[in-house]
Formats: C-alpha cells, sequence, structure tokens
C-alpha cells in the first residue's frame, strides 16, 4: 500500500496527515491558530512561524497513532516547501528533512499550489487530465490549464491582491474579525448584493487577469461614507467578486484549449457564493464543474500527501535533504510576466 505522510505549514494552518494511493484519509490533523492571530485581523508571521514549531510534532504523533501506523509504514514524507510566509515553511521542512532522515525514507518537497491544484482529484476519482482550474486563496487568484502533475500552463494571475486577501481585508473594514472570507460570506446572506455600487475591475477587458486592489479600497469609502448597512457591503463586495470571477474565468475558457471539467480549489472555493457561480458557467460551456468537499478547500495536509502520492505515481523523484524553502514558487515558471508591482505569480 503506498502511505504518504503530509505536512503543511506554510501560514496560519498546522496539518498533518496520512493518505493512501488508492484516496483514504486514514488521519489527519490540523490545529488552527485563529486565536493567536484574530486580535491583530491577519496573520503575523513570527507568531505563526512559533505556533507550528510547538504543535507539529504532536500532530504528527496524533495522526500516526490514529492511524494505527508508524513511520516505517510509510513510503515518502511529503511537506509544503513554497510558496508561504517563508517562517512557517522552513518548520515544516526541516520536519520532514528530519522524520525523511530518520526512517530512511524519501522527501517530496510539494509546492503549496499544487497541492491546491491536484486535491480535486483526491476527492474525485472520475477527475481527469487535463482540466481547467480557478485557484482561489488569500494568496493567489490565477487560471491555470492543469495538464498532468508538474504539468502547469497559467492563463491568468492577479495584479495586486489575491481574492482571499480582499475578502479578509473587507471583514476587518466591516469590523467582522478574523479568518475574513466565512465571516463576510455569512453577513452577505442578510444583505441586498445589488445595493452598494462597487466596481469590477477588468471586467470585459482583453487582458486576461486579475484585479481586486480598486474593489477593495471602494469597500472602504463606501463604509466610510455610512450611507449603506454592513450587509449591504458585504453582499455587494461579494457579488462585485463574483461578477470578475466569471468574467475572467470565461475569457480564459473561451482562450483555453480543450479540458475535461472546471475546478475551483483553493480557501476561497468554500464560499458558496462562488461555488454556485462557477457550476453554472461549466454549464456554458457544457464542462462538468468539480470542487473539493471543504475540508480540502482551505489549507491542509491531505492534498500535501494527496499531491505526493500523485509524483510517486508517475514516477517522480525524491528532493534532496539540503533542498530550501521557497517563499515563492510559481507553478508556471514560464508564463508570460503580468503587469503589475504586486503581481502573484
Amino acid at each position: 500500500m503506498t502511505l504518504v505522510l503530509g505536512i503543511e505549514s506554510s501560514c496560519d494552518e498546522t496539518a498533518a496527515a496520512l493518505v493512501t494511493g488508492d484516496r483514504a484519509i486514514l488521519a489527519q490533523a490540523i490545529a488552527s491558530q485563529e486565536a493567536e492571530h484574530s486580535p491583530y485581523g491577519g496573520v503575523v508571521p513570527e507568531i505563526a512561524a512559533r505556533a507550528h514549531a510547538e504543535r507539529l510534532a504532536p500532530l504528527i504523533e496524533k495522526v500516526l497513532a490514529e492511524a494505527g501506523k508508524t513511520l516505517d509504514d510509510c513510503v515518502a514524507i511529503a511537506a509544503t516547501a513554497g510558496p508561504g510566509l517563508i517562517g512557517g515553511v522552513m518548520v515544516g521542512l526541516v520536519t520532514a528533512k528530519a522524520l525523511a532522515m530518520a526512517s530512511d525514507k524519501p522527501l517530496l518537497a510539494i509546492n503549496h499550489l499544487e497541492g491546491h491544484a491536484l486535491s480535486p482529484r483526491l476527492a474525485d476519482a472520475s477527475l481527469e487530465f487535463p482540466y481547467a482550474l480557478l485557484l482561489v486563496s488569500g494568496g493567489h487568484c490565477q487560471i491555470l490549464r492543469v495538464e498532468g502533475v508538474g504539468k502547469y500552463q497559467r492563463l491568468a494571475t492577479t495584479i495586486d491582491d489575491a481574492l482571499g486577501e480582499a475578502f479578509d481585508k473587507t471583514a476587518k473594514i466591516l469590523g467582522l474579525g478574523y479568518p475574513g472570507g466565512p465571516a463576510v460570506e455569512r453577513l452577505a446572506r442578510e444583505g441586498n448584493p445589488q445595493a452598494v455600487p462597487l466596481p469590477r475591475p477588468l471586467v470585459h477587458s482583453k487582458e486576461p487577469h486579475f484585479s481586486f486592489a480598486g474593489l477593495k479600497s471602494a469597500v472602504l469609502r463606501a463604509h466610510d461614507a455610512g450611507e449603506h448597512a454592513d450587509a449591504d457591503i458585504a453582499a455587494s463586495f461579494q457579488q462585485a467578486a463574483l461578477d470578475c470571477i466569471l468574467d475572467r474565468t470565461r475569457r480564459a475558457l473561451s482562450a483555453m484549449k480543450p479540458v475535461n471539467a472546471l475546478v475551483v480549489a483553493g480557501g476561497v472555493a468554500a464560499n458558496q457564493t462562488i461555488r454556485s457561480g462557477l457550476e453554472g458557467l461549466a454549464g456554458e460551456f457544457d464542462l462538468p464543474f468539480t470542487a473539493p468537499p471543504l475540508a480540502l478547500c482551505t489549507d491542509n495536509a491531505a492534498m500535501i500527501a494527496w499531491a505526493g502520492v500523485e509524483r510517486l505515481a508517475t514516477g517522480g523523484e525524491a528532493d534532496p535533504l539540503d533542498l530550501k524553502a521557497r517563499p515563492r514558487w510559481p507553478l508556471d515558471p514560464d508564463a508570460e510576466p503580468a503587469r503589475g508591482a504586486g503581481v502573484k505569480a
């Protein structure tokens, strides 16, 4: 049995999981840092790294015990090696190196974005390459053609802010606390999505990319003006974000080589309004729509372990123990650079 131990520590979730080659998650554990970061309205890198260092070893022990397994039962140790907050990434990667060395198992250094990109295949065995992927999270907003393990064509990225970041900043403006995405979605259910006139940056533009900085600024101005209820601002923001997502994804699908499905992944993929909108868009192109279960949308170690399983299945090699953590790591390093100093590649 192919069994891979996965470790994830790229942001503010400390996680470990055991995943098999036949898509079974034998055990997984996630330690949230919500309480540590909530007073600051966002993730503080130093606090996150310290929390990872304190919690990771007990989590690994926990998942091994729950599954009734030891490191000897694993065929490899997979860990996020980037991109992410470098302190947290280093904690997870160094831990994985130590375990690999102690157990004489291969180290698999996984791109966090590839973990998200392949996570729908962990939940859906029928999903075949190639597929169109909208990857939306706190740090990234991209459209890619997923051609296979390690084979990605980036068609669009954000030229400034990621959508998850815009959700978090909107929550902070409205005093909803952290994490912001779920809080904005809950409040939006009580509001009128047409109440506040907000911009749709780059909608109908021939440029393929996303932009959310202007939308975020417009939310701040609308709130400071004091003319609209917070619920209406939240609902109008969410609708504007969805309109941007649908317009940009529609453009990408029209320009893309044939694919087998439209897939969404990443933390923002947990938003039900965005999921529903994308499902309708997939119907326009006669494509199946796939989204991972909510537990696999946010950062988790099961997707990292699964990415390791996928690499092994394609004959991928182990990584050297002197491999360095990477704060940035594009899935498509050959993609044409997008404009903007804040590009999230």
